[in-house]
């Protein structure tokens, strides 16, 4: 059960409903992380905002590989869930391609480049390593794309975090739990 109160919706404020039925007619839906963030209408807008920003930096399967690689590495199961219904709904991402993002690899070597440092990023805090940095350069990520991963990768801990504290309730079936060990 989620721990943080969600707004009755005659109780948001115009300028947040308002957001609300963007996301709506984005997603087709008003996921639940949505709604909670409705009770504090400036971090709804910081989230929507970073997110409309973000999904401009990169291309949106390697955006979905990240937001995968980022909530396995925290254990957000909300933001696993979701992840997986966007990546497939909106992404064209397969199964398999899904599975191994969230062990921070791709059927795309590039891609996998990319999951596998954000995973870094989070994993030592930002404290990766010249070789982390050497191979995400060696995938052929300029440092401007590199930049545009690790503010990705943020994005999602953001997310990430809040629904953890929140312990947010799943409004899409949950995922299955992966073999966390990347394939070589």
């Amino acid at each position: 059960m989620s721990r943080l109160n969600v707004p009755a919706p005659e109780d948001v404020p115009a300028g947040a409903q308002q957001i609300l039925g963007n996301v709506g007619a984005q997603l087709g839906f008003v996921p639940n992380m949505f709604k909670t963030l409705a009770s504090n209408p400036a971090v709804l807008e910081v989230v929507t905002t970073l997110q409309g920003t973000l999904s401009r930096v990169l291309d949106g399967r390697t955006r979905h590989s990240i937001a995968l690689a980022v909530s396995q590495a925290n254990g957000c199961g909300y933001c696993l869930a979701m992840h997986t219904h966007v990546a497939t709904e909106f992404g064209g991402m397969s199964d398999d391609d899904i599975k191994l993002a969230r062990v921070g690899s791709s059927v795309d070597p590039k891609r996998a480049a990319a999951a596998r440092f954000a995973q870094r990023v989070v994993e030592s805090r930002g404290q990766v390593s010249d070789t982390d940095l050497a191979e995400v350069r060696g995938a052929g990520y300029t440092d401007a794309q590199i930049l545009a991963i690790v503010a990705v990768a943020v994005q999602f801990l953001l997310t990430n975090f809040i629904n953890n504290v929140n312990q947010t309730d799943l409004d899409i079936p949950a995922v299955d739990s992966v073999d966390t060990t990347v394939p070589q």
